[in-house]
């Protein structure tokens, strides 16, 4: 006959996942700095141990929820964009996506907005990939529908959208009656006017 334990083995991915999913509320709702590993494991019903087998540290385990929440809005942002007919229609939903993310998800938007400064390269690492790979996604959803030549231009002004929705993002918190829509069109009346001119 199975054994109890057996009975509740739970498969490491979804062990994983549901470590990743503690520790984003803790860290979101505490702070990096006062969270710590032995309420993360009691909360998942885990041993602290395994959490250190599983992610090695408590910035190990901060790096894996960022990473997590970078692959989702990577994920989400792409599929909004997939097949716009042009590159305003594909900057505006991108914006969106970015902005339901914020809004849809504000643990783990929490996490890349406060906890930056406050640890060390590992996680300062997963956040610049974060922002590169949007800027990249910017850059390859727009950059057929532009004047041969402009691709520096494209990529300038990636950059520069990155930065400044982040910043928008951080103002909304600060407002929350603005809805991502309404986000979304305040930063298409200023980023669009400056592309606009270059489109084929």
């Amino acid at each position: 006959m199975t054994s109890p334990s057996r009975r509740q083995r739970v498969p490491r991915a979804i062990r994983e996942r549901q470590m990743i999913q503690i520790a984003e509320e803790v860290f979101a709702s505490r702070g990096y700095a006062a969270a710590s590993m032995d309420d993360i494991a009691e909360r998942v019903g885990v041993s602290k141990p395994m959490l250190y087998e599983y992610f090695r540290s408590k910035e190990g385990l901060l790096a894996a929820c960022i990473a997590q929440s970078r692959t989702e809005l990577r994920e989400a942002t792409e599929l909004a964009v997939a097949g716009a007919p042009s590159a305003e229609e594909a900057l505006r939903r991108g914006l969106r996506a970015f902005f339901d993310f914020v809004r849809e998800r504000r643990r783990a938007w929490s996490l890349l907005r406060h906890e930056g400064s406050l640890i060390g390269t590992s996680v300062w690492a997963e956040i610049e990939v974060i922002r590169q790979q949007h800027a990249d996604l910017i850059v390859k959803s727009m950059a057929d529908h532009f004047e041969t030549g402009s691709l520096l231009r494209v990529e300038a002004a990636a950059e520069f959208m990155v930065g400044a929705c982040e910043r928008l993002a951080i103002w909304c918190e600060r407002n929350d009656e603005v809805t991502p829509e309404q986000a979304t069109n305040y930063a298409m009346e200023i980023l669009w006017k400056g592309l606009s001119g270059r489109v084929r």
